[in-house]
């Protein structure tokens, strides 16, 4: 290969010695040793191992769910107070609306726990693990409609482009499994008829991290990772041989260009060709008891839904998996809200609070930190005709709610309050960099310390933001 064909990175690489070894060691060493933690990595002992991300994809309404709000009541069907919205932005949803007529919850709450957290009724199952969550009613985003908010929430920053959550934590900490990936997610529909927003694979992507890091996607069936199993006439042992003859040949390209991608591919194929006999394993429920399945509910044994998933994501837990990430879609509720709302908790809320149970009876909550909620919130005013016992709710990035569970978190604690119209966040609130930095404390990480410099600036999952939420920690 001539000199004229050799770019940055590859002249670089070659040189083996000074200011071309000093800076290929930068460029290589901190993704290379990521295979089981990067050097220096955790910053400190961690208190959570793994994270179980129960995502609700279209954001749940914290009103009828988090967020009580009885003093409503009474302003049904007046208009919101311009006073409260004071000017802040709505989606084109809503904005050539008239008027803006107060809905109020159709659900009733009750308190629970020793911790007294107000919870709706369409949560029964998670009522009875009150005293194990930590709620937060006060989170908030700047993005108002689902694809950049969801992107914030997932990496940080609403422009595509950046490693995901469950990539910087596999870069941080490594496998602990040879056999299964660091980043697993899986999705779910909703069984109703909810609005289900499309998800991009760039919300489990590894970015400008290395394609090791990036999340694998299982999906229900006989092959939950594609194109996994063999083909039909080729044996393992085919298999194996062709995999070696793939590697030498890309082990020659490594040693001429040095593009640390190519150990990444080198190493994707050694993954798949072990996934071949862990992943088969892991998905066969058939051996779970009775009880497992009458514990996550009926829709547990139907391979796809959010009850399996539930069980799955237990049994990655317990196979080392480090980020377990659960997608439900359907939260999108902009008409016909207490009709979907109801499918939706059906879906989620038995098998949601049976995987902290089944966690905690098994001694695994302690270190698995579990978060479960949605992109933003929804608004107090009524998207459409509003009815007695009906309406829809719009977007709202101002305040929404979730919950936390495990590793390190505080069980009980309830962080955070809005106004009057669950509108405004009034006290402690918590931004979407402040639950991530929050997240990697508890992981063992400074989250102003996990940087990677990219394109000559370095970047970080929280920016150059994020404060720890010191109540929602033991």
């Amino acid at each position: 290969m001539s000199l004229i064909d050799l770019t940055r990175r590859q002249f670089l690489g070659r040189a083996s010695t000074g200011i071309g070894a000093a800076a290929l060691a930068s460029l290589l060493n901190p993704l290379a040793s990521a295979a089981s933690g990067s050097a220096g990595l955790p910053h400190f002992a961690p208190k959570a191992k793994r994270v179980i991300w129960l995502t609700q994809a279209g954001a749940p309404s914290q009103l009828d769910l988090f967020d009580y709000k009885p003093g409503l009541r009474e302003q049904f069907d007046k208009d919101l107070p311009d006073s409260v919205r004071n000017g802040q932005r709505v989606t084109g949803m809503t904005s050539g609306q008239a008027r803006f007529p107060i809905a109020p919850s159709v659900f009733a709450f009750k308190q629970h726990g020793n911790a007294g957290h107000w919870l709706s009724e369409l949560l029964p199952h998670t009522a009875r693990l009150a005293d194990d969550l930590c709620i937060i009613r006060s989170m908030n985003t700047e993005a108002i409609n689902h694809d950049p908010a969801m992107t914030m929430l997932q990496t940080g920053s609403q422009v595509a482009g950046r490693p995901s959550f469950g990539s910087w934590m596999s870069y941080g900490l490594g496998s602990e499994n040879a056999n299964l990936p660091a980043f697993v997610v899986m999705i779910s529909r909703p069984s109703g008829n909810g609005n289900a927003q499309p998800l991009h694979e760039r919300m489990w992507s590894s970015g400008f991290l290395s394609a090791r890091y990036q999340g694998v996607r299982f999906s229900p069936g006989k092959d939950p990772v594609l194109f996994l199993s063999n083909p039909p006439g080729i044996t393992t042992e085919r298999r194996r041989a062709m995999l070696d003859d793939v590697a030498g040949l890309n082990k020659i390209k490594l040693a001429d260009y040095q593009d640390p991608e190519i150990q990444a591919r080198i190493d994707q194929y050694e993954m798949a060709f072990r996934m071949q006999a862990s992943v088969p394993e892991l998905a066969d429920l058939s051996k779970e008891p009775a009880s497992a399945f009458e514990r996550y509910g009926p829709e547990s044994r139907k391979p796809g839904t959010f009850a399996a998933n539930c069980l799955l994501a237990r049994r990655l837990a317990e196979r080392g998996v480090r980020f377990i990430q659960l997608y439900h879609r359907g939260w999108d509720q902009h008409s016909d809200l207490p009709a979907h709302i109801r499918t939706q908790c059906y879906d989620t809320d038995q098998p949601s609070a049976a995987l902290v149970a089944d966690l905690k009876q098994r001694g695994l909550l302690e270190d698995t930190l579990v978060i479960w909620g949605g992109e933003f919130g929804r608004s107090v005013y009524s998207q459409g005709k509003l009815t007695a016992i009906d309406y829809g709710r719009d977007h709202h990035p101002r305040c929404f709610s979730l919950w936390l569970a495990g590793g390190g978190v505080k069980p009980g604690a309830l962080i955070g309050e809005t106004d009057d119209f669950s509108y405004n966040v009034i006290k402690d609130p918590v931004h979407i960099h402040d639950l991530n930095a929050t997240a990697l404390h508890l992981l063992g990480f400074d989250h102003t310390r996990l940087t990677v410099r990219h394109q000559g600036r370095d970047y970080r999952l929280t920016d150059v933001h994020g404060k720890l939420v010191r109540a929602a920690m033991a």
